[in-house]
C-alpha cells in the first residue's frame, strides 16, 4: 500500500498543469536572463512558475502556453493588457524586436546587469571577486543605432494594435511567436533609419499595385519575400536588397521600384540589389539563386576607430557600429601586447569582415591572422585591409576563409607562436571540439567577445577545467530596448601551465 501511495504522488507531481495552446492571463513579478518574464500561479501543490519572454516586471499580459512541464511552463506573449508603472510613452511605432523600448535606459541596464551576472555565477561557476567585474558600458545612441534591418512581405498579417491576423498584403516584422504572419511597419520604429521606415508604406503600395502577391508562408508561394536594408552610419547612405521569387518576374517594374526607393531616400541610395529566392524555407539567402546589382554599388563603407570597412549585404558586421567602437576598444585593452613578443602572432577567430584583426594589427604592430568560415566576409575583410593599407603582402595581416576548428588543424605552424587568441563566435558559442583545439594552441591569453553570455558562461566553465581562468569581464549594451547584451572577457592560463598544454588536452577526445 505504501509503495502504491508513493507511486501515486510521484505520478501526480509529474502531471502537466496545462496543455499546449492554453491561454493565460498573468502578472509578471520578475524577469530572468534573456528577457524571460516570470509569473507565479498558485496551485494545490504550491507556486507554479510560468516564463513569458519579452515582458517587463509589473505588466499584466495575455499569453499562450507553448511548452509545459510539471513544475514550469513557457508561454508566447499575445498581448500586454496592462503596462508596468515604470513604462513611458515613446514617439515610435512599437515593434516585437524592441520589448523594452518603453523602459528607461537606466532601468534596462540595471535589469541586464543583474540577470547576466546571475548567469555567470550559476552556469559558469564564476565567483565575482573584487575587480573582476568591470561594469556595463551603454550605447552612445539609444535610438536609431542599427545599421541593418530585414523586413518581410507576407500575405497574412495585421495592422499595429490588432490581435488577429487576416489575409492581405503586409510588409514589416514577423508577429512575435509566428513564422507566417507579419505586422505592417507604417512609421519609424526608432531603431533603424527614420526616413527609410517612414517610406515603407509607399514601397508597400508600389508592390501591392503591381498585382503580384506577397509570400504566403503556409502555402509556400508568392512573389515578394524580403526587403533587406543596410546603412552606413559613416556615409549616411543606404544599400537595399529586394528578394523575390522568379515566377512572374517579367511583370514587375523593377526599375520603377528602384526609382521610388531613390526618391524616398533623398539621394542616399548607395546601391540596389535584386535577389531571387525560390527556396520554400523562411530565409533571405537562397541555396541556389541569382543576385543582380541593379543600380549603384554592391557595398557601403563603415568607419570604426579610424579604419574603413567595406560591407556587402551578406557580410557580418556589428549591428551598432558606434557602440562596437566601445566594445572593440575594451577588447584591445585586454589584449595588452607585450614588448618582447618577437615571432609571436595574434589570432582572430570568427573574424567576420576583419574589424578586430585590423584593429589588432594597428594597435599592437604584431602579425595578425583572421579566420572566418564565410567567404564573402573574408573577401570584404581583404578589401578593407587593402583600403586601410594593411595588405596581406606586408605580412602584417592575413585572412583565411576556413572553419575555425579545421583551420587550426591545417596550420600547426602556429602552435607555440600565438600570444593572444581573440574569439568572437556566433550566439551558439564555440563547439566543444573547436574549444579544445583553441586551448591546444597553448596561447597564454584569450579575449572572448560574446553576444550571448549564457554560452560564454558555459565555455568559461570548460576553460577553467583546463587551466584557463577569467581575469576580467565587461558588459556592453549594443542593443538598447532588447534583452540582448554583449560581454568581453579576459582569460589567462594559470601560471603553472605557461608554455605548456594541459595533459588532458593531449588525450583522444570524442564528442
Amino acid at each position: 500500500m505504501a509503495w502504491t501511495n508513493a507511486y501515486y504522488f510521484r505520478a501526480v507531481s509529474r502531471q502537466r498543469l496545462f496543455k499546449k495552446g492554453t491561454p493565460l492571463e498573468l502578472e509578471i513579478t520578475d524577469v530572468a536572463f534573456g528577457g524571460k518574464g516570470i509569473a507565479k500561479i498558485e496551485t494545490e501543490r504550491g507556486p507554479y512558475t510560468v516564463f513569458v519572454p519579452n515582458t517587463i516586471k509589473g505588466q499584466r499580459v495575455r499569453a499562450r502556453v507553448s511548452r509545459c512541464k510539471s513544475r514550469w511552463s513557457e508561454c508566447k506573449l499575445d498581448e500586454v493588457l496592462e503596462r508596468a508603472p515604470q513604462e513611458t510613452e515613446i514617439p515610435y511605432q512599437a515593434i516585437p524586436g524592441a520589448p523594452y523600448a518603453t523602459l528607461a535606459i537606466a532601468e534596462q541596464h540595471a535589469l541586464k546587469e543583474r540577470t547576466t551576472l546571475d548567469v555567470y555565477e550559476r552556469v559558469g561557476g564564476v565567483e565575482f571577486l573584487p575587480g573582476l567585474y568591470q561594469g556595463l558600458t551603454g550605447s552612445p545612441d539609444d535610438w536609431h543605432y542599427r545599421n541593418k534591418m530585414e523586413y518581410s512581405f507576407a500575405a497574412i498579417g495585421r495592422e499595429p494594435g490588432e490581435i488577429e491576423s487576416v489575409d492581405g498584403f503586409f510588409l514589416g516584422f514577423k508577429v512575435r511567436g509566428t513564422w507566417w504572419s507579419v505586422e505592417n511597419l507604417n512609421r519609424d520604429s526608432g531603431l533603424f533609419d527614420a526616413e527609410l521606415e517612414n517610406a515603407l508604406p509607399h514601397l508597400r503600395k508600389f508592390c501591392f499595385d503591381s498585382g503580384l502577391p506577397a509570400w504566403h508562408a503556409p502555402r509556400r508561394e508568392g512573389f515578394f519575400r524580403f526587403l533587406v536594408v543596410r546603412k552606413s552610419l559613416h556615409e549616411n547612405r543606404i544599400l537595399i536588397q529586394l528578394v523575390t521569387t522568379s515566377k512572374d518576374l517579367d511583370r514587375f517594374d523593377l526599375e520603377g521600384f528602384v526609382d521610388l526607393c531613390a526618391e524616398q531616400l533623398s539621394g542616399r541610395l548607395a546601391g540596389f540589389i535584386h535577389a531571387i529566392n525560390d527556396d520554400t524555407g523562411e530565409r533571405v539567402e537562397a541555396r541556389a539563386g541569382q543576385t543582380q546589382l541593379v543600380r549603384g554599388e554592391e557595398s557601403v563603407t563603415e568607419r570604426v576607430l579610424g579604419l574603413d570597412f567595406s560591407i556587402s549585404m551578406k557580410s557580418f558586421f556589428q549591428t551598432n557600429p558606434r557602440c562596437a567602437e566601445k566594445l572593440y576598444s575594451q577588447a584591445l585593452d585586454y589584449v595588452m601586447a607585450p614588448n618582447d613578443a618577437e615571432g609571436e602572432i595574434m589570432l582572430d577567430l570568427f573574424c567576420g569582415t576583419g574589424t578586430i584583426a585590423q584593429l589588432l594589427a594597428q594597435r599592437t604592430g604584431m602579425p595578425v591572422v583572421g579566420v572566418d568560415i564565410v567567404e564573402d566576409a573574408i573577401i570584404d575583410a581583404r578589401k578593407s585591409a587593402a583600403t586601410n593599407r594593411a595588405s596581406e603582402g606586408d605580412s602584417d595581416i592575413t585572412f583565411h576563409a576556413a572553419d575555425a576548428g579545421r583551420f587550426l588543424l591545417d596550420h600547426p605552424e602556429y602552435k607555440g607562436r600565438i600570444h593572444t587568441v581573440v574569439l568572437d563566435p556566433p550566439r551558439a558559442g564555440i563547439s566543444p571540439k573547436s574549444l579544445r583545439k583553441v586551448m591546444r594552441l597553448g596561447a597564454p591569453r584569450m579575449v572572448y567577445i560574446s553576444c550571448n553570455p549564457a554560452t560564454q558562461a558555459r565555455d568559461l566553465a570548460t576553460l577553467r577545467q583546463y587551466g584557463y581562468h577569467l581575469k576580467a569581464l565587461k558588459l556592453v549594451d549594443q542593443f538598447p530596448h532588447t534583452s540582448h547584451i554583449e560581454a568581453v572577457a579576459l582569460i589567462e592560463i594559470s601560471h603553472e601551465l605557461r608554455g605548456k598544454i594541459h595533459p588532458d588536452l593531449e588525450k583522444p577526445h570524442h564528442v
